[in-house]
């Protein structure tokens, strides 16, 4: 079902006009029992009022930033945005849709990640309503739908993707947050079109190792952040260990055999990569 539009009357000059004839209907009743006119002044003064109240219930109002969606016994009739106060067909049922930008965070749910591990996850969701006569039609509870599926859209989404990124070219949920909140969304957009909703905005709001194995992933990052700082510090040291040899044979300060070459090497890479600030000890001797 697609939208359509419908036109509306004005409500206000029908108003005026409803206020005028049930005065009018009242006089001639108020006449005829006080001022004894004519018993047949009763007959257009009573259809008066009762024509007025069946004319009264096609008034309505449609706010900003609101749809109407009028349907004529069971049948989809359209769709009125005029805002104000306005007038159709009293036969015609109508039911308001609010098309105003929404948000709503989602619970916190746990749910296991590509790897296996159990995590909490929570999301913010801005959304709204583009097209009222499939969020009426298309589904029982559009709000309801929008909550429930922005949750098994997420649930998908998390399962799709690791918790850490373990390659470089990888895509994990905590390191790439931009792309996560566009695959979110893409998801949201597939399950929620139908109910005539557009998703405005989708983003990760809560990311955690779920309890029960947040000591031991803690534990797992803290060694895989050590691992990654030895080998940089490694590989750096090799580099200025072979730069201070380059220099010294281009130099010729000393020559080195190559069991002096080895206990060089030795020394500057224990400098270079110890944690602590190393104790120097002077020889005033030779090496043997």
């Amino acid at each position: 079902m697609k939208e359509k539009s419908l036109g509306s009357a004005a409500g206000i000059p029908v108003l005026l006009a409803v206020i005028v004839v049930l005065l009018l209907a009242g006089w001639g009743i108020v006449g005829t029992v006080v001022h004894h006119f004519t018993p047949l002044m009763l007959i257009p003064s009573v259809a008066g009022i009762a024509l007025g109240i069946f004319v009264l219930s096609g008034v309505y109002m449609v706010e900003p930033n609101q749809a109407a969606v009028l349907s004529l016994f069971g049948k989809y009739v359209g769709t009125v945005k005029d805002n104000g106060l306005r007038w159709n067909n009293p036969f015609y049922a109508k039911r308001k849709v609010s098309q105003r930008v929404r948000n709503f965070e989602s619970g916190r749910l746990k749910v296991n990640e590509l790897d296996g591990s159990p995590i909490e996850i929570a999301a913010v969701i801005v959304w709204q309503v583009v097209d009222a006569s499939e969020a009426v039609y298309n589904v029982d509870d559009y709000e309801s739908f929008v909550h429930i599926q922005s949750e098994a859209a997420l649930r998908a989404m998390a399962t799709s993707y690791p918790y850490d990124q373990h390659q470089d070219d990888q895509i994990s949920l905590r390191s790439h947050p931009a792309e996560i909140s566009e695959q979110l969304k893409r998801h949201l957009d597939e399950r929620l079109t139908q109910a005539g909703v557009d998703v405005i905005e989708a983003r990760i709001s809560h990311l955690a190792y779920a309890p029960e194995i947040a000591g031991a992933m803690l534990q797992r990052q803290q060694a895989n952040a050590v691992i990654a700082a030895r080998t940089r510090i490694v590989s750096g040291a090799v580099g200025m260990v072979e730069m201070a040899l380059t220099e010294l044979e281009k130099t010729g300060t000393v020559q080195l055999d190559e069991e002096r070459r080895a206990a060089m090497v030795s020394n500057l890479l224990v400098v270079l990569c110890s944690d602590r600030a190393t104790q120097p000890v002077i020889n005033a001797g030779t090496l043997y």
